[in-house]
């Protein structure tokens, strides 16, 4: 068995440190990604009413003639 001395925890600390400085990173890429998509979402959706309104319209257009 080895010992380990004061050098194996600071070095454990270190990494544990060193990674959840990455997953923070990571959690706020994959919160701006969550961000971007609702935005995108709220376009699309805006985008399909409008051409949902278009299409009545048309339809009813169509109809009169």
């Amino acid at each position: 068995m080895t010992e380990r001395g004061p050098n194996d925890l600071e070095q454990q600390i270190e990494n544990l440190t060193k990674q959840k400085e990455y997953l923070q990173r990571q959690c706020r890429k994959a919160a701006q990604a969550i961000v971007d998509l609702e935005v995108d979402k709220a376009r699309l959706r805006r985008d399909l009413e409008r051409l949902h309104e278009e299409y009545n319209n048309y339809k009813i257009m169509k109809e009169t003639k």
